[in-house]
């Protein structure tokens, strides 16, 4: 059971003669404490457990057997050490009377407050409230050994899955420090040098390459050391003399301060790729010589060469998986260097006194970290599980706003036209992932059409019906906007309009891009109930329509720059968020804004101060409490306060992804990560205007 709790623990009574036991209840039930009469040491043993808050005990009651009593305190866990209070009467002035009684005890009875009696009311109450503090912080610690011992299987759980995922990869993966021994290694070991990870692991980079290996190897491995990617192709026959080539890329790992510890190593077996490379050259050189002496023959070659172009793609797939891979590597090592680097500079910094240069290094590290809430927007729109701030929007005036931006994505080789639908609904979606797509869709239009052409922007009305044969499978019935680009450009076969959609597909070359845009195209669409579908012919051009629903009342107004952030006027907030690092950067924003801030860890503590009579003008929660979630603390304060301003905050909660359907009134959200200022500005508006 939790420390945090609504209901008292329960003080067990002994207290066998007279009515000396239903005193005591009756003292501290008026204080609110719950009891439990034990007349025999066998009933109090009986009854002792974790929601035990205290043991109240009269010296009449320790006689007779101890056994049980002492098996059961003998029993208890290392963090547990139960209070007794125990009450003995001095005898004839003599002193050392009651150390006497105290002795009656087991000696496993070592947490004891020893009250003489005749005692008084107030003396008592404080003995027990004392206990009762004290077997809480035991509870507490409890808890925190518990979660100390959760966090340390998941760490192990996390290490043996990443093990497991390196061990998985067709890939040679170690990493080398700078001393160039090996630090990790993967499974993959013994297909290559024949020996287990164990053996490698610590040994020098010359124990286990020839003097001529390692000549080759050695510059390239330096290059690494100075902070440089580097590559390499080398022939790594097998055990048996057969051939194998690979492909050796060694990646430099920075430490926080910039400093190079090492590199990771990449190596991909190529033979295949080199061998139809290889193939292809001998084919096209024969072909070419003897065209006319084997055109019998041409069909089988033909069907030779496509299986090997097949053969040849899979490489290239695989390779670039593997340049995909290292490049995300390498931007994450670079976010959190940024971050990490300039925080530890600027604690440096003040630690030495020096304040002159900090908000340098501020900077940096909040461009990395929106760098890193960037990358995070971008999946969570892949995922379709990003909070979306879908309202009602003129589509018309949304993209005349983007027309110049869009302009300047454009080089001056290709015109630009619209064509907008008048008198057209609004549309139920967020605006800023609608820009964000349509702008992903424009520079995939200019890179299709790299010598000029044209990109029309237009926006139609249509009403789909689901059981029509020509039906959309992923739209309901009802009225849609169609936003329509349309450009000149190279067109798509059938085969690449198949694949367009899948995650990290992409026709660019390795390198220049993730093949993320329209899967995240398409993930906003879905979210947002509507569709996105591509038209295209090879030598022609492209045409992407996204479909969006339309809305029952008028288009708010586009909002593009933010109000100044308001300043308190001793307003009480409660905030409730279970990320200790989050609730102390809030707190102390909202405390130098001018409000007056209450927080709470959990929900428990929070619905303290929303049943009490405390003033509360806003709850700030976030969505994912433990427990419970921010929205079904929402209700249970509304239940107290009708008319209580709330704001959630949120990073990932799939049941918030829709605002409007998640929000109730006088509700609203802001998204992790986001400004302190942006959140000044969101506390201003929903809290009444001053008098």
């Amino acid at each position: 059971m939790p420390v945090n709790r609504t209901e008292p623990m329960q003080v067990l009574i002994s207290a066998p003669f007279g009515r000396d036991a239903e005193s005591l209840a009756s003292l501290l039930g008026e204080k609110g404490y719950r009891t439990l009469n034990c007349p025999t040491l066998q009933t109090l043993a009986d009854h002792i457990d974790t929601d035990t808050g205290a043991v109240l005990v009269t010296e009449e009651a320790l006689v007779g057997d101890m056994h049980a009593l002492r098996q059961v305190l003998d029993a208890q866990p290392a963090w547990s050490d139960l209070p007794f209070i125990l009450l003995a009467t001095r005898q004839s002035g003599r002193l050392g009377d009651t150390e006497r009684v105290r002795k009656r005890l087991p000696e496993s009875a070592s947490n004891v407050i020893l009250i003489e009696r005749p005692l008084s009311a107030v003396s008592l109450l404080s003995a027990v409230a004392s206990a009762i503090r004290s077997r809480v912080k035991q509870l507490l610690i409890r808890d925190q050994l518990a979660e100390l011992a959760e966090s340390r299987r998941a760490l192990q759980t996390s290490e043996r899955e990443l093990r497991l995922v390196a061990d998985s990869l067709p890939v040679l993966i170690a990493f080398i420090d700078t001393d160039l021994r090996y630090r990790f290694v993967n499974r993959a070991y013994e297909y290559w040098f024949y020996r287990s990870p164990e053996e490698i692991v610590g040994r020098h980079v010359n124990e286990l390459f020839s003097p001529q290996d390692l000549a080759a190897r050695l510059p390239v491995m330096q290059a690494a050391l100075a902070g440089e990617p580097a590559r390499l192709q080398r022939q790594w026959p097998h055990q048996d003399g057969s051939r194998r080539d690979a492909d050796i890329r060694y990646l430099p790992r920075r430490t926080p301060t910039g400093e190079v510890d090492g590199f990771h190593v990449f190596v991909l077996d190529i033979t295949d790729s080199k061998k139809v490379e290889e193939g292809l050259r001998d084919t096209a050189d024969t072909l070419e010589a003897k065209v006319a002496e084997r055109t019998a023959e041409l069909s089988s070659e033909m069907h030779n060469r496509a299986q090997a172009e097949a053969a040849l793609r899979q490489s290239q797939k695989m390779e670039a998986v593997g340049q995909l891979t290292g490049g995300i590597a390498h931007d994450f090592n670079n976010m959190l260097t940024g971050i990490i680097g300039a925080m530890d500079i600027m604690k440096r910094r003040l630690a030495a006194g020096r304040v002159d240069d900090l908000p340098r290094f501020m900077e940096v590290a909040a461009t990395s970290a929106n760098r890193a809430a960037g990358l995070t927007q971008r999946l969570l729109a892949f995922s379709r599980r990003q909070s979306l701030d879908a309202k009602a929007l003129d589509v018309r005036e949304l993209l005349h706003s983007l027309e110049e931006l869009i302009r300047r994505t454009l080089h001056e080789r290709i015109s630009l036209h619209t064509a907008y639908g008048v008198n057209l609904p609004p549309v139920i979606a967020d605006a800023n992932q609608l820009e964000s797509a349509v702008l992903n869709l424009a520079i995939n239009a200019r890179d299709a059409m790299p010598f000029g052409g044209q990109l029309t922007l237009e926006t139609t009305q249509e009403v789909h019906v689901a059981d029509a044969p020509t039906a959309r499978p992923n739209l309901a019935s009802g009225t849609y906007i169609v936003i329509s680009l349309s450009d000149s450009g190279a067109g798509m076969t059938p085969q690449v309009l198949e694949k367009v959609f899948d995650p990290f597909f992409t026709t660019k070359p390795v390198g220049q891009g993730t093949g993320l845009g329209l899967s995240m195209v398409y993930g906003f669409a879905r979210q947002s109930h509507g569709d996105v579908v591509i038209l295209s012919q090879p030598g022609v051009g492209t045409t992407v329509r996204l479909y969006l629903p339309t809305a029952n009342g008028p288009a708010e107004p586009l909002a593009r720059e933010q109000p100044a952030s308001p300043s308190g006027r001793g307003q009480r907030i409660l905030l409730v968020e279970d990320d200790a690092t989050v609730r102390l950067l809030v707190r102390d924003v909202l405390t130098e804004l001018g409000y007056d801030t209450l927080d709470a860890a959990e929900p428990g503590v929070a619905i303290e101060h929303l049943v009490s009579n405390v003033a509360i003008d806003l709850l700030i929660s976030d969505v994912g409490l433990p427990g419970m979630n921010g929205r079904q603390l929402a209700e249970i304060a509304r239940q107290h306060r009708p008319h209580l301003p709330v704001l959630f905050i949120t990073g990932y909660a799939e049941n918030a992804a829709i605002r409007a359907s998640f929000l109730g009134a006088n509700m609203d959200m802001i998204t992790k990560p986001f400004s302190m200022a942006d959140l000044a500005s969101k506390v201003g508006e929903m809290l009444p205007a001053p008098p």
